[in-house]
């Protein structure tokens, strides 16, 4: 197995653009002004030859989107299943970084049949193209975690994300995601037009370094959804929390696999619809 890390973005990596617009305000006439707009284009992922998912997403920490993607689709479950990601370098794609080629150990078994999404993914919609409920659960065990957290962290961890979503103040069209560890730390997070993207790209960090993540915290801007759950068991993650309500099957789904569910954390006060016996 290669120990070679994920290539750097590009300093030029683009995650806005400049647009030009007409602000209104009632009883006076539109007014031209210049405004950011969060960078949205098509990424595809292959995997020896085959393409598996082509995903609209924010340019930038591709290699790691694509590692929490394969990660959370049951493609891989360990660093060494993952030999080398590379962009494609023939043709236009060569151009705009949009293909990425994931290069597998020879003794991983690519399924396809397996893989829980269709071939292509909008980045707002994770639950596009799932085979089934059914099927997403059996591909991972239920969380098998000892981590407590003292409930005076919990209220720190949105203003913290909050400092980190550089973009999103330029723009107002991010979502985010981060991981921390029991203590309230920050250890990565991400942005990406779309949620689930953004979970991925925080995911793929630290599953690209070899860290285990059965002792870390998901934190996402938005909602609570199914989809941000089976990722957050297929990475082993105990505790979620996100800033706004949980849809009924992400608590369904949190119940039955043994994770904390955590929603509403805005100012010092939260939600737990699942797990309270992790929160002390």
């Amino acid at each position: 197995m290669s120990d070679k890390l994920p290539e750097p973005d590009k300093p030029d990596t683009p995650t806005s653009a400049k647009a030009e617009i007409w602000r209104a305000k009632s009883s006076e006439p539109l007014r031209e002004d210049a405004d950011f707009l969060a960078v949205e284009e098509p990424m595809e992922i292959r995997v020896r030859g085959a393409s598996i998912a082509v995903t609209m997403r924010t340019p930038g920490h591709d290699h790691e989107l694509a590692a929490g993607f394969l990660l959370t689709e049951g493609v891989v479950a360990n660093r060494s299943d993952i030999v080398e990601i590379a962009h494609c370098q023939q043709g236009e794609a060569a151009d705009r970084d949009n293909i990425l080629n994931v290069y597998l150990a020879p003794d991983v078994d690519l399924n396809l049949e397996k893989l829980t999404r269709h071939v292509f993914a909008s980045s707002s919609c994770g639950l596009c193209g799932k085979a089934s409920i059914e099927s997403v659960q059996q591909c991972f065990p239920p969380v098998a975690s000892s981590l407590r957290v003292d409930s005076k962290i919990i209220p720190s961890l949105p203003n913290k994300l909050r400092k980190h979503q550089a973009t999103f103040d330029r723009t107002g069209g991010l979502h985010a995601a981060a991981l921390f560890n029991a203590q309230g730390a920050l250890l990565v997070a991400r942005e990406d037009v779309g949620r689930h993207n953004a979970v991925d790209k925080s995911l793929g960090e630290r599953f690209l370094a070899g860290h285990s993540m059965t002792d870390h915290i998901l934190m996402v801007s938005g909602r609570a959804s199914f989809e941000i759950m089976q990722k957050a068991l297929a990475a082993g993650i105990p505790i979620v929390a996100a800033v706004s309500a949980p849809s009924s099957l992400a608590v369904e789904f949190a119940k039955e696999n043994g994770q904390t569910l955590i929603g509403f954390l805005r100012g010092e006060s939260f939600n737990v619809y699942s797990g309270p016996e992790r929160i002390e």
